[in-house]
């Protein structure tokens, strides 16, 4: 059974960290690409990152280039997403995915002060 669980959400200051983790069963995320996306009050569900499988190739949504890293340790079978230099514009609730079939129930980031 595919289960996908996010933490690490929380409130945060502008210009401030979180990490987020994403933690996987039933499959091997190596295997497969994953993902993290985002949707803010009002808005539709965006994508923010991603991760390729096997050589790992990452993408970025052009809001979180240069802000947000997209990483992964299989030993853990965990997918992160570093966040950096936060914006209140960052505030919305993250969700971990797999494909489009699979996703998490996601976690809250509020970026105030």
């Amino acid at each position: 059974q595919v289960q996908l669980e996010e933490s690490g959400g929380g409130l945060v200051q502008p210009g401030g960290s979180l990490r987020l983790s994403c933690a996987a069963s039933g499959f091997i995320i190596s295997n497969y690409a994953m993902s993290w996306h985002r949707q803010a009050p009002g808005k539709e569900r965006e994508l923010v990152a991603a991760i390729a499988p096997a050589g790992g190739s990452t993408g970025y949504a052009d809001s979180v280039k240069g802000r947000f890293t997209i990483d992964r340790d299989n030993a853990k079978n965990t997918v992160y997403l570093q966040m950096n230099s936060l914006k209140p514009e960052d505030t919305a609730v993250y969700y971990c995915a797999r494909g489009v079939r699979y996703w998490g129930k996601g976690t809250l980031v509020t970026v105030s002060s």
